[in-house]
């Protein structure tokens, strides 16, 4: 997808999503909403949800696609990787990252971005999968971090 195509279907998106949830206000309803919107708005994010860190654990919670891990391996792979360095993590080939946890055997890249709460505490990872190489750039990275900050209404 061209760049400026994928910023405008961003633009519009991040509008619908806020629109959908104003309503409600609701963390739990925003992520299952959230996921839900990106996992049908963009042909190539074969897993779209969220983990949510509790204590040593991320354990799944709202999401799109194929049945996923229930919890994620202590301190390892993409979600770990991007708690650990608090940021947003894009990996162009997972089979290429070390640690990496195989939910889905056909994954070939994915995201993760960070999700904060009013607290400025890290509660949560948005993670997405693709079955392409290289899907996720710089422009999902700035889009899905703003998306996210409309979980708690950063």
């Amino acid at each position: 997808m061209k760049p400026e195509v994928k910023q405008n279907r961003y633009n519009r998106i991040y509008k619908q999503i806020k629109k959908l949830i104003i309503p409600v206000q609701d963390p739990q309803s925003t992520m299952a909403t959230i996921a839900a919107v990106l996992y049908n708005k963009f042909k190539d994010f074969f897993w779209t949800g969220f983990y949510s860190l509790q204590q040593d654990r991320l354990l799944v919670n709202c999401y799109q696609g194929p049945l996923a891990c229930l919890s994620l391996k202590p301190f390892t792979g993409v979600c770990w990787a991007a708690i650990d360095k608090q940021e947003t993590i894009v990996v162009p080939n997972v089979h290429k990252f070390p640690g990496h946890i195989a939910c889905d055997s056909r994954s070939n890249s994915e995201i993760v971005v960070p999700v904060w709460n009013r607290n400025k505490k890290m509660v949560a990872v948005l993670d997405i999968d693709s079955l392409a190489f290289d899907t996720f750039d710089d422009i999902d990275a700035e889009n899905l971090q703003k998306i996210t900050q409309l979980i708690y209404n950063l």
